[in-house]
């Protein structure tokens, strides 16, 4: 294909659908990833992990599932920082909601068996912005440890 018709056809491709506004739900997803993706190696086992947790907290097939999950790494690329999506969650989700956040964060960040200083900082950073304390989070952490993987 001549340079000039590729050129053009660039002009001419579909636009990328815009992004969704972010709820509480699409929130907690892109906290996922951005637990995965912030120590620089976005693992399959916590890909897994981040469909299995949005399958069951939303009622989703697997398809469905890692649908919701590519939506949510597209708002994680665009997202504002980590506070400001705990925030959203902290002013739609009650108190034990808010644990359940948590508890998925962690559950991401075991999934590959590795708790890594960067992971820790965006957990820390979802914490304070949740409102919880460091009890909670200790909490959290030891369910995630018994949840099968």
């Amino acid at each position: 294909m001549p340079i000039v018709q590729r050129i053009l056809s660039a002009f001419s491709a579909p636009k990328p659908r815009p992004l969704p506004e972010p709820d509480a739900r699409l929130a907690l997803g892109a906290l996922m990833v951005r637990v995965a993706k912030s120590d620089a190696a976005y693992r399959v086992e916590e890909i897994a992990r981040i469909d299995r947790i949005l399958a069951a907290a939303n009622g989703l097939n697997p398809v469905e599932a890692a649908r919701m999950r590519a939506d949510c790494e597209k708002l994680e690329r665009a997202a504002p920082g980590t506070d400001a999506f705990a925030a959203l969650i902290r002013d739609t989700v009650a108190h034990d909601g808010r644990l359940d956040t948590l508890r998925a964060l962690w559950q991401v960040t075991l999934a590959d068996g590795v708790e890594r200083p960067e992971e820790l900082d965006v957990i820390e950073t979802t914490r304070i912005a949740l409102g919880l304390t460091p009890e909670d989070n200790d909490a959290a952490h030891t369910a995630a440890q018994m949840t099968p993987k």
